[in-house]
């Protein structure tokens, strides 16, 4: 189906993925990715799978071992050369905490040549400042996502700006003693759920209406790319970037 292919760049591969869907679809498009770049996902100890219910601290430990280990890299390839690429899918239904803390800083320091693919149901149970080190893809959209979005698309510019505050409005959970446990719903992880939603309906919107080129405006769609690159930068403005991408929305009226 392709839900994740269109987010990997084969010059540009991210360091650490963190995508939110359903596993066993998820599992076949990165290997089919992978075997596109060369990487053989069968009989090569550079490719690791590891699929857990719920992924604890001597997981954590154990994959920050293996990953620091030096790459077997020559014969696993499928093109017969040599694979330089260590490659991680780590599928798990919960992340505990302490695993969680554990492993901030193996992903916020990227490792030469060693990619990470997490797959979870929900990235809403993760710590923020996990979340923030990955190039975060989600499949997830409801019914309630996709009409927010419909009536975003037909709002005026300042009630769309209107929207982007409140949306980005956030509230952290704390502990008895006031410390953040997790992220309910971060800004960032919000607003690329939203532009992904955003995508999938002015793309149904546009075919619908059976829209010409010359009609679509294809920068839009270059522009949220460029969004969704910027909101995974430290220090970027998220409220900006989502302001930029209010502005920017084709006119669908007739």
């Amino acid at each position: 189906m392709n839900l994740i292919n269109k987010y990997f760049d084969k010059n540009n591969l991210h360091h650490a993925y963190l995508i939110e869907g359903e596993k066993g679809e998820m599992v076949r498009e990165i290997e089919e990715f992978l075997k596109s770049l060369g990487v053989n996902t069968v009989g090569n100890p550079d490719f690791i799978y590891i699929q857990l219910d719920s992924f604890k601290i001597e997981d954590a430990r154990n994959l920050k071992s293996y990953a620091t280990q030096k790459s077997f890299s020559l014969g696993h390839s499928t093109t017969g050369e040599a694979s330089e690429k260590k490659i991680f899918i780590i599928s798990a239904n919960n992340f505990l905490l302490e695993a969680q803390n554990s492993l901030l800083k193996l992903f916020e320091e990227p490792i030469e040549n060693t990619h990470f693919f997490l797959i979870v149901p929900d990235v809403n149970s993760l710590l923020k400042t996990l979340v923030s080190r990955f190039y975060l893809i989600s499949t997830k959209q409801d019914f309630t996502e996709t009409a927010e979005v419909e009536k975003f698309i037909s709002m005026p510019l300042k009630s769309r700006i209107d929207f982007i505050k409140e949306l980005l409005t956030e509230k952290d959970e704390e502990d008895e003693d006031g410390n953040e446990i997790i992220v309910l719903n971060s800004t960032r992880s919000k607003a690329l759920k939203f532009l992904n939603a955003l995508e999938s309906v002015v793309s149904k919107t546009v075919f619908d209406k059976n829209m010409s080129r010359t009609v679509l405006d294809t920068s839009f769609f270059e522009h949220l790319f460029k969004v969704r690159e910027f909101l995974r930068m430290p220090g970027s403005s998220t409220k900006s970037l989502m302001e930029s991408v209010a502005i920017v929305i084709p006119n669908f009226k007739n």
